[in-house]
């Protein structure tokens, strides 16, 4: 729920994504179930998938081979927005694949503008269900626990996109 999200850096990804609003954060976190399809489909073990924040030490294995964390450290900067390169072809690349990347530019410039503790606070409004407050993700149209749709303003803006991206079937079902 969106009182319990603190200002960690561990939860503000390099890239510029929410990680309380990735569909894997909260199955580790608080939908078991969500965790056991995901692994699933994923074709690996629940500890494999569980994670806990891009910056924590307990990451999905996908994560775990990040590139941008990985350049990040060697260029010493927090958020890609940071480097001279900005925006690489890797960035460029990586937003363009999923429903829970549309909006990386924008999180890049308010993190940099507002810094990362007010862009946490406002990813958790823009992430949270209007009627019950339950963070959703981007492949949660209508929310996980009260099933209002859409589930967080985040849906609402960007629906279209994310059904065209065709994202939902990939993580979701």
């Amino acid at each position: 729920m969106k009182d319990s999200i603190k200002p960690d850096k561990r939860l503000a990804a390099i890239c510029g994504l929410f990680c309380p609003s990735c569909t894997i954060y909260i199955g580790s976190k608080e939908d078991f179930d969500r965790l056991k399809k995901l692994s699933i489909r994923l074709n690996q073990s629940i500890e494999e998938t569980r994670c806990e924040g891009c910056r924590s030490k307990k990451r999905t294995s996908y994560c775990k081979t990040c590139k941008m964390a990985v350049c990040a450290q060697k260029r010493r900067i927090d958020f890609c927005i940071e480097c001279n390169d900005y925006p690489c072809d890797n960035l460029k690349e990586f937003q363009s694949l999923y429903a829970h990347r549309i909006e990386l530019w924008q999180s890049q410039e308010r993190i940099k503008e507002a810094g990362y503790e007010k862009w946490l606070e406002e990813m958790t409004e823009h992430f949270s269900c209007p009627k019950c407050g339950a963070i959703n993700s981007a492949f949660d149209l209508a929310c996980r626990k009260c099933g209002k749709e859409p589930s967080c303003s985040y849906v609402e803006k960007n629906k279209q996109e994310i059904i065209n991206r065709n994202s939902i079937k990939t993580l979701v079902e």
